[in-house]
């Protein structure tokens, strides 16, 4: 049989930038192993299928080219924009819910005056692990490329979660993160060790702004260009390391990523404070577009 699907390119208005996501709007009665071999073939950094729904709450499963997700931020961000540009939402709804395997996520829906949808999602909660050991921070450094004397001694490094666990590597600036050549063999034995899903390097632009580049070769993405889980584990680090200026219990920065590849995106993220001071709430946001339809064949 054969069953229609979507190219949507995430964080980003045009068509041809930012991370491209497959999207397959009725995924209903497909196996895990189908998923699987239609996520090899269209060959995306990620594939979200469609599940079920009722009403404004819709249940999906995500899946890279080489195994199934819990989640992947980018993907949820093109089906809520695609579940809007699709007619099906409400006329008037703002709100809807994706069930996921890992969390209930609550995405707010925003029309823009251009004409663009944009969504915001509370990701799952924040949680972080115990600090690098200075020679692992070496041995990825290493791996990516590049020397220990580049990393940035003011920025948090470490491991955090949300949606996926991540490391994350703080360079002095975002030439450096551009020049890095990575040994995608060494980042999957240290990702395994760490028990990680992606290696993200970033550099500060401004005092709310940072460019970053994300690895996961494990998942079968050599690089994510435009992430959305890394980026809004990365702004909980730095909430949490208190380097991000604080407003009224929130802070929020912008992450600028897959210019390297030349598919530039922005991620918008915002991160809450309980009243300990700790993060509790990561909310990501960005716009996306409808880049390509087509039909694939389910065996």
């Amino acid at each position: 049989m054969k069953v229609p699907y979507l190219l949507v390119d995430a964080f980003t208005e045009s068509p041809g930038s930012g991370n491209r996501a497959a999207v397959l709007l009725d995924a209903r009665g497909l196996s895990e192993e189908q998923m699987r071999r239609v996520a090899q073939e269209l060959e995306t950094s990620e594939t979200v299928f469609l599940t079920d729904w009722k009403d404004n709450v819709f249940s999906v499963r995500f899946f890279t080219p080489v195994r199934e997700v819990e989640f992947a931020g980018h993907a949820a961000i093109a089906l809520a924009v695609t579940l809007v540009l699709q007619g099906r939402l409400s006329e008037g709804q703002d709100r809807l819910y994706l069930q996921t395997p890992v969390d209930n996520i609550p995405v707010k829906i925003d029309r823009l005056e251009s004409g663009a949808v944009r969504a915001t999602m509370r990701e799952p909660a924040p949680r972080f692990r115990d600090v690098l050991t200075w020679q692992l921070v070496r041995e990825l450094v290493e791996a990516l490329g590049a020397n220990e004397r580049y990393l940035h001694r003011g920025l948090p490094s470490g491991v955090a979660f949300s949606g996926l666990w991540s490391v994350f590597l703080p360079l002095i600036a975002p030439g450096l993160v551009d020049e890095l050549e990575p040994d995608m063999s060494r980042l999957i034995e240290l990702s395994a060790v760490l028990e990680v899903d992606t290696v993200h390097a970033y550099a500060p632009v401004g005092p709310r702004a940072y460019y970053a580049r994300d690895f996961a070769p494990g998942l079968g993405i050599p690089e994510d260009p435009v992430t959305g889980s890394a980026n809004g584990a990365l702004a909980a680090l730095l909430a949490r390391a208190g380097v991000v200026p604080r407003r009224e219990g929130s802070a929020e920065i912008q992450v600028l990523q897959g210019h390297h590849l030349g598919v530039p995106g922005v991620v918008h993220v915002r991160v809450e404070y309980a009243v300990s001071g700790k993060p509790y709430a990561v909310y990501v946001g960005g716009p996306a577009v409808i880049a390509h339809s087509g039909w694939v064949r389910i065996e």
